[in-house]
């Protein structure tokens, strides 16, 4: 091989190497795209009750105090294994009495600790987000939070 790279050796280097790296992008956009549409998110289990509780947490803004699955603030406790952490992850009913319990009691007004307001939400707000945390905790998070508190 020569010493010194003519014009013509590295146009073609630029090409081969362009043309490389565009197959293997192209490639890997496909891949993804299977991988995401056979693994994806379970619309199955994605109920009304879940949709209308996603829209309440986005209508109160939770996730400006709270995270769900890593992602939001960290004010306030993860939510996105709370019914897990409640122990009432199996039984819809209980996670409904346990999350109305819990919304009804805010803000607790002790001293020195960070308070949530209260919404006033209807029995069937609470109902539905009860339903989307349930069902957010049904999802493989492989190990995410890494702890149990998030």
């Amino acid at each position: 091989m020569r010493d010194v790279m003519t014009k013509t050796m590295a146009r073609n280097i630029f090409y081969g190497g362009s043309l490389f790296f565009i197959v293997i992008f192209l490639a890997l956009s496909v891949h993804s795209h299977y991988y995401i549409v056979n693994t994806s998110t379970d619309t199955a289990g994605l109920t009304e009750s879940v949709e209308a509780g996603k829209r309440v947490w986005e209508r109160h803004a939770c996730i400006n105090c709270h995270t769900i699955l890593g992602e939001g603030a960290y004010f306030a406790p993860e939510l996105g294994n709370v019914m897990a952490r409640w122990g009432v992850q199996d039984d819809p009913q209980a996670a409904f009495e346990t999350l109305k319990a819990w919304m009804e009691s805010q803000p607790t007004g002790i001293e020195g600790r960070r308070q949530m307001p209260q919404f006033d939400l209807s029995d069937e707000d609470i109902r539905n987000l009860a339903d989307f945390l349930l069902w957010t905790g049904e999802i493989d998070t492989q190990g995410w939070p890494p702890n149990d508190a998030g």
